[in-house]
């Protein structure tokens, strides 16, 4: 026989040079199939609005019956969205400053390229369907405001007056009293607790408050969910939908709709969304950011700290640092490759301190993978 005949061990040795030399990007096209999995924040856990599934679970199930991914995921957070008694997202949410719900979500399809948003929108109880209305009949990628609500009406949604429950009502007339108790009076009488004297934004400082009563979650003070998935074929999407920071400015957009910020999807190579402090996000772009370290081979918990470490770089505002020098807020990434890897990292673990997913072994909440060490408030 002519030529050169290969060992097995010059076989081996040539795929494994191959196989590290060969990018995400490339890797991926010699794959069949993928195990399809279903990423979230917390909420997509916690809530079912008295149901039997919760957002990663529905998500997951209709993916596996052959759904589209991204209508699978937007099924899967329409739970939350519609349970009052996650008050951060959708129906029931911790409104704004005047006690107004105002919504965001946005959603990308990875497969077919496109993407749709919602910003300050208000009377809709699921502005992720809204925002993919947007994807699905409109050239744009992001409605805001009344427009985002006239939008909404045309396309048959139901606007309603107002989207606060008695929770969300009481718990924003709580806040009213601790950041302005001589007009809005404490009805048992004790009055406001003594403001900190470090406190320099007593309006954001009283939200947190609330928080250290446990009056109100972590979670619904940033209010958020972000959900991704891979289906078996490899197609990824994402969704992202929230009320923002509670008694935010009105008008106040957060990362949760913009694109490169709470969510972006690139199906050759992954997702990521986020949940936390949505200007820290939006500074540094930080889920375009993550999906970029994984086209350059990075594992998703890898890349993920890739940005919480370029965020705490970026962080320098003394109003924005604790007595360590770190950064006195969380914030929190999901993410997911071609390969169906994930990850889920923290700033720290506080607070929300797992995510959740979903695979073939049903959902389960996992702990996030913190950059630093402590509580925000250390």
């Amino acid at each position: 026989m002519g030529g050169t005949m290969m060992t097995r061990r010059d076989f081996v040795k040539s795929a494994s040079v191959l196989a590290a030399a060969t990018p995400l990007s490339a890797e991926i096209l010699i794959q069949r199939s993928v195990r399809p999995v279903v990423i979230s924040d917390y909420s997509g856990f916690e809530f079912n609005n008295g149901g039997a599934e919760n957002a990663v679970t529905r998500a997951f199930r209709l993916i596996t019956e052959g759904k589209d991914v991204l209508d699978a995921l937007i099924a899967g957070v329409n739970i939350p969205e519609l349970d009052p008694l996650e008050t951060g997202i959708g129906y029931g949410a911790l409104p704004n400053a005047e006690g107004v719900v105002q919504l965001d979500a946005s959603c990308m399809h990875g497969p077919r390229k496109q993407a749709g948003a919602v910003a300050c929108i208000e009377g809709v109880r699921t502005p992720s369907l809204v925002a993919k209305a947007v994807m699905d009949s409109t050239d744009h990628h992001l409605l805001v405001g009344t427009g985002a609500t006239n939008f909404a009406r045309l396309m048959g949604f139901k606007i309603e007056d107002d989207l606060n429950t008695d929770t969300s009502r009481r718990l924003w007339l709580e806040w009213k009293r601790r950041i302005d108790p001589e007009h809005y009076l404490d009805p048992k009488g004790e009055g406001r607790k003594p403001t900190p004297k470090h406190e320099k934004d007593p309006a954001y400082e009283a939200g947190l408050s609330m928080v250290r009563d446990g009056l109100i979650r972590e979670g619904s003070f940033w209010g958020t969910i972000n959900c991704d998935g891979i289906g078996p074929n490899g197609d990824i999407c994402g969704v992202t939908t929230t009320s923002g920071l509670a008694w935010k400015i009105p008008g106040r957009t957060g990362d949760s709709p913009i694109l490169g910020a709470g969510l972006y999807v690139d199906n050759d190579i992954g997702a990521a969304g986020s949940t936390g402090r949505g200007e820290a996000n939006l500074y540094n772009l930080s889920s375009f950011l993550i999906v970029e370290a994984m086209r350059r081979g990075m594992s998703p918990t890898d890349a993920g700290m890739e940005a919480l470490k370029r965020i705490k770089a970026n962080t320098i505002e003394k109003r924005l640092l604790n007595a360590k020098g770190n950064p006195n807020f969380n914030i929190r990434f999901f993410v997911l490759n071609k390969r169906g890897d994930y990850a889920g990292v923290a700033m720290y673990r506080a607070g929300e301190t797992k995510y959740a997913v979903c695979t073939e072994n049903g959902a389960q909440a996992v702990d996030l993978e913190p950059l630093l060490t402590g509580a925000p408030e250390d």
